[in-house]
């Protein structure tokens, strides 16, 4: 029973957080970097200056994969503290420490997702400019 009230406070936690950051103003690398440049300009200096603007497609995958990675980096926070807390409480049964070990590591193999995503995307979107 106290196992499934903590199912339910993590998954309530869980939307809550998801909700607020869904709800929450999407900010770009494009808004950064053209913020950035108008500053250089102000110096004179436009090293490296070039706007995405002409690239609505590449902003908006951008900013959703931004977006999920933020879910999923919290989630997979999350999951670490819930696997940590079932080690803590398995009390020495072999398959409860099995359940807690096998949650972090997913938890972890969703973060090295989330990263090589970003990664791919990035990489991706600057090779290949039109």
């Amino acid at each position: 029973m106290k196992l499934r009230r903590l199912k339910l406070l993590v998954t309530g936690l869980f939307l809550g957080v998801s909700l607020i950051i869904i709800a929450m103003p999407v900010t770009t690398m494009a808004d950064f970097k053209s913020a950035a440049c108008s500053g250089l300009s102000q110096l004179n200096s436009q090293q490296g200056c070039s706007t995405n603007a002409n690239q609505p497609i590449a902003n908006f995958v951008s900013a959703i994969v931004n977006i999920l990675s933020i879910v999923v980096g919290l989630a997979a926070v999350v999951m670490v503290i819930v696997s940590g807390f079932k080690y803590v409480t398995s009390g020495g049964d072999s398959n409860r420490v099995a359940s807690a070990k096998s949650t972090l590591v997913y938890a972890l193999v969703g973060l090295v997702i989330v990263g090589a995503a970003q990664f791919l995307v990035h990489f991706v979107f600057t090779a290949v400019k039109p």
